[in-house]
């Protein structure tokens, strides 16, 4: 009885969160915390010389809470800095629906700049 609880727990504890695929074609040495780490929007434009290093996908598990678009971001932000990327550029937003997910689904590009990011137009991250 503990083991079949303790696996339903698991379970419902895994299956809570949002969906993460990410791949990279390249990986980077490791951002700081003090490194700044832009958000571009689907209006925002990626500079010309960015380098691209990878994709992400987040989606809905079918029992995923905590996957407001913001929420997304700060996940992509993470990745971005394990891998070295300094921008994450939404290439695709899907709002939630009555009838579809409860959840943000994004698609993400993760880039290089050897630049200041801080200086780019960019979306405003909102924590609560």
């Amino acid at each position: 009885m503990k083991k079949l609880l303790f696996g339903i727990s698991t379970f419902l504890l895994i299956s809570c969160g949002a969906s993460i695929k990410s791949s990279f074609t390249e990986q980077l040495k490791p951002l700081t915390i003090e490194n700044k780490v832009a958000f571009l929007d689907l209006e925002n434009r990626v500079p010309e010389n960015s380098k691209k290093i990878g994709t992400a996908k987040f989606g809905d598990t079918g029992f995923s809470t905590d996957c407001d678009f913001n929420t997304n971001l700060i996940k992509a932000r993470n990745l971005a800095r394990e891998n070295g990327a300094n921008i994450v550029k939404v290439i695709e937003k899907k709002t939630p629906s009555i009838l579809g997910s409860s959840c943000y689904r994004i698609k993400v590009d993760f880039y290089f700049y050897d630049g200041d990011v801080s200086k780019l137009s960019q979306y405003q991250i909102q924590i609560n």
